[in-house]
């Protein structure tokens, strides 16, 4: 019995939490983010801003899925990357999937991405999601070569492999193009470190 309680009490959090998500993407999209509050959110959803804010901690939030999937992804291309692929190379390659899966046809989705390119504190809310998965992938680039935990030189390549897309912002370049040489160089300077299959 304790279990089917634990489930619709689980059920129903996730359905609260997809109910507020759903509003306010549909609201800042109708009247645009700045001019959406917390509380016109709750209404919509028909909730307190008590509840809103135990399931999301503040309005950026509400734009974005807790993206841990991204992180176990970069992860996984570090730890299970093919025989003789180096980890920058596997990077650049997850990366640059990740980035095209962004590039959807749904015009529902097509707003939503201009919603936050054309408002910074989504725009830095979002980097900061990305930035999040930096400790992981440095601790997963450490352990693959053998070095400790806290080694700079892991910290360094999953920072600037994770920063890499940033460099797409203002250009209309080719995202395989702009990517690559970020790539190119990190890989030249990583195999000069730990060889060409680390």
């Amino acid at each position: 019995m304790t279990d089917t309680v634990m489930g619709r009490r689980e059920r129903k959090k996730a359905a609260t939490r997809q109910a507020l998500a759903d509003a306010a993407l549909e609201l800042f999209l109708e009247r645009g983010y700045d001019k959406v509050g917390v509380k016109d959110i709750a209404d919509a959803a028909d909730v307190s801003t008590t509840t809103l804010f135990k399931h999301f901690a503040g309005k950026e939030a509400l734009v974005f899925d807790e993206d841990a999937a991204n992180e176990a992804v970069l992860v996984g291309a570090v730890r299970n990357r093919a025989p003789g692929q180096s980890i920058p190379a596997a990077l650049h390659q997850v990366i640059l999937h990740l980035r095209s899966d962004a590039e959807p046809d749904d015009p529902r989705v097509i707003a939503f991405l201009e919603l936050v390119n054309s408002t910074q504190a989504l725009r830095e809310y979002a980097h900061k999601m990305w930035m999040r998965h930096q400790v992981a992938v440095a601790h997963a680039i450490a352990e693959e070569v053998g070095a400790p935990a806290d080694d700079p030189r892991c910290a360094a390549l999953a920072l600037f492999a994770l920063e890499a897309p940033s460099l797409l912002e203002g250009r209309d370049g080719d995202t395989q193009e702009v990517l690559g040489g970020a790539f190119e160089l990190l890989e030249r300077g990583w195999s000069g470190l730990f060889g060409p299959d680390a």
